[in-house]
């Protein structure tokens, strides 16, 4: 990147100076080809009742002059995440250079040329939510002024407004009309993509942007989402969270030599559709019937759960068959002292403290990799971009995580809203939007099985479903860190986009 400029005049109203942003012209360049593009990073101004009350940062690469082309608006999940992983991992210019199976890569890591960057067939804008990345609540002056700007977003009490299902969802919508009026783009074609909740965020927001804000979508890509919420925390006395576990589980001990029932080099076609069919057939049965269920028919499914798993069936039998993601990676390998990281099963790391009953040690596919999106994303932004704050950038808030809330008025007994049902309700609003649907084959947290599970079941009709893509990647939770995945899905997208945009594929809808 090159030819720095400041941007010193803030783009918002007299009554609140958010942080000076930058901008910069720089080349992107990938197999032969090469796009000119400006890369803006800077802070949009939201407003309660007329007045400043947060600040979102973004971070936009546009191609100048060409205001006719598609524009996707992407954020990551947690909740608490910055766009930080998608940013530096898969989408933006430049990238962290993992190694090519997705392993850990050494500090300080490398920032590399993305040859797989969506850029390539659209603007992006990479959005971070309240409290996430440089974004921040404005304080009230009386309690704090200037000052208080610099505390993270958790330790003020006016910004846990912000971090609950539906102000979230609020504030992300006031961003992208706001950015789109600022920036005249309300005649371009708009996707919007999001990451684990992110994903949730994509889903619920296929309604609400378009209900509340007027702005009509082209498509939406749901990235390792998680639809519905309540099942990715399964108890005794559910069933579909166990069910949609048992494919990858049944896959990750494939890839570690621990299955029983199939050898190793198995293709995982194979093995996930076996898996499928005994998760959803003979397993359910066993998790709902229960005790009423005859002891030698329970004993025979929890030891096909126990060969497929690849673990001791004594352990099995004593969890009477419900295994939840944080055992099986504890587990597989512990004669190995190795634990499986819940992000992607394929990585492991030692533990650190084999001889206590609840493991204690990192994730390797969480924990692991936060310096080095930490380091590349404030490299980008401090050095290649020019940005100048003193703040904090905050690439995954625990503190916002833990804050997080039902903020919807609803009765007790109503549980949290899932994202699947505003999904289909936006789908039916408009009869052009596409959505694409994709998981890592490896990612124990949101397991490809419950997005596939509820497209099943969501009764689309032909049309509708013609309009829905669902296709799964090698890799875990952030699957294009694996070199192929990437590419491939980069690939994918771009069809996904031009497919999107087609009028002959329009006009047959």
């Amino acid at each position: 990147m090159a030819d720095s400029e400041k941007d010193d005049q803030a783009p918002d109203s007299a009554d609140h100076k958010p942080p000076a942003g930058a901008r910069i012209s720089a080349t992107w360049t990938a197999a032969g080809a090469s796009i000119d593009f400006v890369a803006d990073a800077t802070w949009t101004v939201l407003r309660k009742k007329e007045k400043p009350s947060a600040e979102i940062f973004s971070v936009s690469y546009v191609v100048e002059g060409d205001g006719d082309r598609p524009l996707t608006f992407v954020f990551n999940g947690g909740p608490g995440a910055s766009s930080a992983y998608l940013h530096m991992g898969a989408v933006g210019p430049q990238r962290v250079a993992f190694a090519a199976d997705g392993a850990l890569p050494q500090s300080p890591p490398r920032l590399v040329g993305n040859e797989e960057s969506w850029l390539a067939f659209t603007d992006l804008v990479f959005v971070d939510p309240v409290g996430t990345g440089f974004s921040r609540v404005i304080p009230d002056s009386s309690r704090g002024g200037e000052d208080a700007k610099q505390r993270k977003s958790g330790d003020d009490e006016d910004a846990r407004e912000y971090f609950g299902y539906k102000r979230d969802l609020e504030s992300l919508c006031e961003f992208m009309s706001r950015w789109l009026s600022a920036h005249g783009r309300w005649g371009s074609p708009v996707f919007i993509a999001g990451e684990s909740y992110g994903g949730y965020r994509v889903g619920r927001l296929v309604r609400m942007v378009q209900e509340t804000t007027g702005i009509g979508l082209s498509g939406a890509v749901l990235i390792s989402p998680a639809l519905e919420l309540t099942s990715l925390t399964p108890t005794d006395y559910d069933v579909l969270g166990w069910v949609d576990l048992v494919p990858t589980m049944a896959l990750a001990a494939t890839h570690h030599r621990r299955s029983r029932v199939f050898a190793a080099g198995t293709p995982p076609a194979d093995v996930l559709h076996a898996a499928e069919a005994f998760a959803t057939g003979d397993y359910a049965t066993m998790l709902t019937r229960g005790a009423s269920m005859a002891t030698a028919d329970s004993d025979r499914i929890q030891g096909r759960l126990a060969d497929l798993t690849g673990l001791p069936t004594a352990l099995v039998a004593r969890a009477e068959g419900r295994i939840g993601m944080d055992t099986f990676a504890r587990e597989l390998l512990r004669d190995q002292r190795k634990v499986l990281g819940l992000y992607d099963a394929t990585i492991t790391t030692t533990d650190p403290f084999p001889d206590r009953e609840a493991f204690a040690g990192p994730d390797p596919t969480l924990a692991g990799i936060a310096p080095a999106y930490t380091t590349a994303i404030n490299r980008q932004l401090r050095s290649e971009i020019g940005v100048q704050t003193d703040r904090e950038y905050v690439v995954l808030s625990h503190e916002v995580n833990e804050l997080w809330r039902d903020d919807a008025p609803e009765h007790f007994f109503v549980p949290p809203a899932g994202a699947t049902d505003d999904f289909r309700y936006g789908m039916s609003l408009n009869p052009h939007l596409r959505a694409f649907i994709t998981h890592g084959r490896y990612d124990l947290v949101t397991p490809y099985y419950a997005s596939d599970r509820l497209r099943n079941v969501m009764r689309l009709d032909p049309g509708m479903a013609s309009r829905v893509t669902v296709r799964h990647f090698d890799g875990g939770h952030m699957f294009y860190a694996w070199d192929e995945s990437r590419r491939a899905f980069a690939a994918a997208i771009a069809a996904f986009v031009a497919d999107t945009l087609t009028p002959s594929t329009r006009a047959r809808r």
